[in-house]
């Protein structure tokens, strides 16, 4: 038997290359997982199975240069190539394995299988490159071992890559898992040629003719090979330098582009949509910043409270288009005659406050007249001639007041005096107002605890089905009792709770008790009963309304169908696109939508037929004199008309007498309310006057001719 021998220095460069292409092997797959694109998926994964298949071949024929024979030794051109293309092909198949979404052990099992053979058929193709004379023989149990180890170091591999395949950016976690693969890579070849056995006889067939010689090939395969990975690692530590940058520059761009929403949702939190002036919030806010620097510095300054005189006449005349034209030009016009450090803010509907510093109080008059006249001169809307003036009420600091709320409450008194003085003028706040304000005051603060303090309670009005001439359910109607005062007027209350934001918790409130009793009375067997529940126009723009709705409907387990919602015709228009929006999610919730005061506001068909609405209610101003006007009649059978081609049911309101229920009953209406049929009362009083069917009212024949019965006849 010849007895072979091996160079040390090769046999370490073996090992090297081994690890340099099993790092190789490991950060490809990182590449070929974490590529942007498909396409550069594939091209990591060609090239990469390329460079670690070159790798693994390198290492085995530098292996093969470390070891010596006593005879001359050569490799064959063909066997050699095709030994490369094994590896590559090995290597190929790795990558592609580790690169899938999932790896289980059946899978991982049968890869390794294939992996281990393509190395194994590598290092025995390039032994049999030799063309040794006779053939080489292989020791059973060393040839076995060979195979399994390469099966075991692939199954290693394909693991560890897998594992480590998202780790782009730690290094040591590659550097450890890639010597123990090379150590196990140059373990199989060293294993397998531990299984050779030369005989004594032996010729090496490859040493001669066409076959490659082992003086110059060791130098070729380890430069190339060297150079060909360290290129690939250099290409991807490139690619990982310019994802890295891209990355940077995705995030910068991002935190701009998150910059800038912030400040688009500040402006939109802080200003009114319509005018761009701030809003309620940010006055506040103003007001408190120029409360401090007044005490810090000394100074002086004015809220002027301003409202348009004439302006529901220009919606009611023109629409709200224009009217929103008006509100844009006024805002704009006001604007100019203040200074840089001057604030003016939009309240809601046609109500500005201004706060504005100030040396003398001449200074703040003379500012009065020059807004009073602007708006009030001059084409404000192209196309329109539109007759607007504004009433001022001014309260300045710290003169009247030093804080917030009592400036604000003393300008608006003052801007009442100016309108019961005859409009078109500014009123400064004087003592002898003050009355009132300390009663506004004094009044809000209470109607913050009513609440808590259990003094808000609901009446409800019936409201019958022509049809069949039974109560089918109610209208919740807030009430006040003051401790003091006794029973607040709604009106009173309301406006002054939507002035200060209160509305919100109040109708919170309605929302949830209405729901409450709805649910007692589903549960003492009027499972049919509706409830309608008012919705203030503050409260209808509140970004939270939906989800309170739909927490007071399943907190109290109420069939949304059997909640209704009376949004005023105005509140709709207002912003109509908007409101769409709102309405179209509130009829997906399932609730009933019942547009209120119908025909007292801006129509328009173009958007009422959008509207998801179920009811349209009329207001009592057409039921009132439906008796005496034919006039009303006409209008009242066109809403009808209008809102069943919609396929909208229509409410009458403010029925009081027999002869209004005679006339809405033929002319179509599908449901009554109003002091005839029913007035409001608190819910265990409702229970006991609707619990069993009532008789219907019959109106006699005279009655009815009397009364212009003929009319529809």
């Amino acid at each position: 038997m010849l007895v072979g021998s091996y160079t040390p220095w090769l046999v370490v460069v073996s090992l090297l290359v081994a690890i340099m292409a099993s790092f190789t092997a490991l950060d490809m797959a990182n590449r070929v997982t974490t590529a942007p694109s498909p396409r550069i998926s594939v091209l990591w994964l060609l090239g990469g199975g390329c460079a670690m298949g070159l790798g693994i071949w390198s290492m085995h024929f530098i292996g093969m240069l470390a070891f010596k024979l006593p005879i001359p030794l050569g490799y064959d051109l063909q066997l050699t190539a095709v030994s490369l293309l094994a590896a590559i092909a090995s290597s190929i198949f790795a990558l592609w394995l580790v690169s899938r979404a999932t790896l289980p052990h059946s899978r991982l099992a049968l890869g390794a299988l294939l992996m281990g053979s393509g190395i194994a058929s590598m290092h025995y193709l390039g032994m049999a490159a030799m063309l040794m004379r006779p053939g080489i023989e292989y020791h059973p149990g060393w040839f076995t071992l060979s195979l399994i180890i390469a099966v075991a170091a692939s199954w290693v591999a394909l693991y560890v890559a897998f594992r480590l395949r998202h780790n782009d950016t730690r290094l040591q976690h590659r550097v450890a898992p890639a010597v123990v693969l090379g150590a196990a890579i140059v373990g199989m070849h060293y294993t397998g040629m531990a299984a050779a056995r030369f005989p004594a006889d032996s010729v090496c067939g490859a040493a001669a003719g066409t076959g490659l010689q082992t003086q110059w090939l060791g130098a070729l395969v380890m430069v190339l090979t060297i150079g060909i990975l360290a290129v690939v690692l250099l290409v991807s530590w490139l690619d990982q330098r310019q994802q890295a940058q891209l990355l940077r520059l995705r995030n910068l761009h991002l935190r701009t582009s998150l910059d800038d929403a912030h400040a688009e949702l500040s402006q939109a939190a802080l200003h009114d949509p319509l005018t761009h002036l701030p809003n309620r919030l940010l006055l506040q806010q103003r007001i408190e910043q120029a409360l401090v620097d007044a005490e810090q510095r000394g100074g002086r300054f004015a809220v002027m409270f301003m409202d348009l005189d004439g302006f529901k006449q220009v919606n009611d005349a023109y629409g709200h288009q224009t009217g929103d034209a008006l509100l844009v030009a006024v805002a704009t016009r006001t604007r100019q005659l203040l200074r840089a450090a001057d604030v003016m803010a939009r309240l809601g509907g046609d109500e500005f406050v201004l706060v504005v510093g100030i040396d003398n109080d001449e200074d703040v008059s003379s500012l009065a007249g020059r807004i009073i006249q602007a708006v009030g001169t001059g084409n404000l809307v192209p196309g329109h001639e539109l007759q607007v003036t504004a009433s001022i009420g001014i309260a300045i600091c710290p003169d009247h007041a030093t804080t917030e709320r009592q400036l604000m409450g003393y300008a608006d008194a003052a801007m009442y005096q100016a309108k019961e003085a005859g409009r078109n003028a500014f009123v400064v706040f004087a003592e002898w107002m003050s009355d009132s304000a300390e009663q506004q005051f004094r009044l809000l603060a209470d109607l913050r605890r009513a609440i808590q303090a259990n003094q808000l309670f609901l009446h409800y009005q019936p409201k019958v089905r022509v049809s069949t001439h039974q109560v089918c359910g109610a209208e919740a109607l807030v009430r006040w009792n003051h401790p003091e005062h006794g029973l607040i007027p709604p009106d009173r209350f309301i406006r002054l709770a939507e002035r200060s934001g209160v509305i919100h918790e109040i109708g919170r409130w309605v929302l949830n008790e209405a729901c409450r009793q709805l649910r007692r009375w589903h549960d003492a067997g009027h499972d049919s009963w509706s409830v309608s529940v008012n919705l203030s126009p503050i409260q209808f723009g509140s970004p939270n309304l939906l989800g309170e709705i739909s927490d007071a409907l399943k907190l109290h387990r109420v069939e949304p169908r059997r909640l209704v919602l009376e949004i005023t015709e105005s509140a709709v228009m207002r912003d109509t696109e908007t409101s769409l929006r709102l309405l179209q999610a509130l009829a997906r919730l399932g609730v009933g939508i019942s547009i209120d005061d119908f025909g007292t506001g801006y129509s328009s068909l173009l958007y009422l037929k959008r509207l998801p609405a179920t009811e349209i209610k009329i207001d009592h101003a057409f039921v009132r004199d439906l008796e005496n006007s034919s006039e009303d009649v006409v209008i009242v059978s066109a809403i009808v008309a209008l809102g069943h081609a919609l396929d909208m049911d229509i409410v009458a309101e403010g029925v009081e007498t027999a002869g209004q229920r005679s006339y809405l009953e033929r002319l179509g209406c599908d449901f009554l309310q109003g002091y005839l049929l029913g007035r409001p009362v608190d819910a265990e009083r409702f229970l006991q006057l609707h619990d069993l069917p009532r008789p219907r009212m019959v109106v006699s024949q005279d009655h009815k001719a009397s009364q212009g019965g003929h009319f529809l006849d």
